[in-house]
């Protein structure tokens, strides 16, 4: 039914046991998955006349944040090379994370798009969370919404 699930992460340990149900799933499709961590753009300092010494510079932010994101990725890339199905980890930059995860989806050419009702901003919220709301109103193709019964332990690692 589907061929390629695009399954999002914001490396919380949240998303992290929404992405192993994603790989879950695509096994049971038989399908490929992109595996898509959206990082914040680089933003100058607004507070200063001065970017401070300590300050990283945008080439050094970008890498940090391509290091986090194969971090957040790789191990939903493992999951799915435990199960014999073809993934691709990808890290984009964006302002607006719901809008680029449905642009990465259509731009890859994904017909499903699986994620947490809720992320990082998580378990205060009463109803879907923002970037998820903000997904499902924009996306064009289908998105599988997935919501944990309750909030897992947090990591020790």
């Amino acid at each position: 039914m589907y061929r390629k699930i695009l399954i999002t992460t914001d490396g919380s340990t949240v998303s992290s046991k929404t992405a192993c149900a994603g790989v879950d799933f695509a096994e049971q499709m038989g399908a490929d998955i992109l595996a898509l961590f959206v990082a914040p753009e680089y933003q100058y300092p607004i507070y200063v006349e001065i970017i401070p010494p300590s300050y990283p510079s945008e080439e050094e932010y970008m890498a940090a944040m391509q290091r986090a994101g194969q971090q957040h990725v790789q191990p939903i890339v493992d999951a799915a090379a435990r199960r014999g199905l073809r993934c691709q980890g990808l890290t984009v930059f964006a302002e607006s994370p719901a809008l680029k995860i449905v642009e990465v989806a259509a731009r890859e050419g994904c017909d499903l798009i699986f994620m947490g009702s809720h992320g990082r901003s998580g378990w205060g919220q009463l109803l879907l969370g923002s970037v998820t709301n903000k997904v499902l109103s924009h996306s064009r193709i289908p998105v599988l919404v997935h919501r944990l019964i309750k909030e897992p332990a947090p990591s020790t690692a």
